[in-house]
């Protein structure tokens, strides 16, 4: 994700744009820092329906970053590329989302598995396995599994989105966003901000441990799904399926939290 622009330089367009409005440093600014637009929309296609074209993921991305650009205040001492992959998410993500490909269906599946989930963990007090979840589903284990592909294969849902919320504006921002000014925070955001990553970070640590790592090689090292496939010695597809379980658990405990 370099930018091939030398960070004196980078220091100076920030300072015409900001300071002046400068167009030409804009549209710079823009080509600088492209490479994060193709490197979430690698990762973001990844785990998308083969019909999804990463060229227009990339289109989307980009709208996302002119954002960042436009709305990025260089005195709050936040790394640019730490802001700038959030919106690029949140506009990626909002465009799909508006293009309703997702069947109801796989919706509907999708929140049957995190209530379900949410409703043994109640019950058990552990995370459920999958033959569990299967009886709870009234289906087979093999038909647990296959919902679980088709629902990573056809949902954009990730854990980025426990960390996002909506700004007036309606775009994704991350929380850390959302803080006023810097010098003097807004305490009740804080609290909030503090609370939900402490609820997070509980969820995780009560996932299987197989879910677990995974949630770990993918958020944390950055590793591909593939990748993590080939680390652990098992397909892509399991991968894939491990990787939406866990989303779909962490989710289904916070819901069940915020009732």
């Amino acid at each position: 994700m370099e930018t091939n622009v030398k960070a004196i330089e980078l220091k100076d367009l920030w300072r015409r744009y900001k300071s002046s409005g400068d167009e030409r440093a804009r549209e710079r600014l823009v080509v600088a820092y492209s490479p994060l637009v193709k490197y979430v929309s690698g990762r973001m296609a990844s785990g998308l329906p083969a019909h999804v074209d990463e060229a227009d993921l990339i289109s989307y991305g980009l709208v996302g970053l002119i954002s960042a650009i436009s709305r990025f205040e260089p005195e709050r001492e936040i790394k640019f590329e730490t802001y700038a992959i959030t919106r690029i998410k949140g506009a990626i993500i909002d465009e799909l989302r508006s293009l309703d490909w997702v069947p109801r269906s796989v919706r509907a599946r999708a929140r049957a598995i995190e209530k379900a989930n949410a409703k043994l963990e109640h019950k058990l007090q552990r995370a459920p396995s999958d033959e569990e979840m299967a009886i709870e589903l009234e289906m087979t284990v093999q038909e647990f599994q296959d919902a679980l592909l088709q629902i990573s294969n056809s949902t954009v849902a990730a854990l980025d989105e426990l960390w996002t919320v909506s700004d007036a504006s309606g775009d994704q921002v991350s929380l850390l966003d959302t803080l006023q000014d810097p010098d003097a925070p807004d305490p009740a955001a804080v609290m909030d901000q503090t609370d939900l990553k402490d609820r997070v970070a509980d969820a995780i640590a009560r996932l299987p441990e197989r879910e677990k790592l995974v949630i770990a090689l993918y958020y944390y090292e950055n590793l591909t799904l593939r990748e993590i496939g080939e680390v652990l010695g098992v397909t892509e597809s399991r991968i894939s399926q491990l990787h939406t379980k866990a989303v779909l658990r962490l989710r289904g405990r916070l819901t069940d939290e915020d009732r």
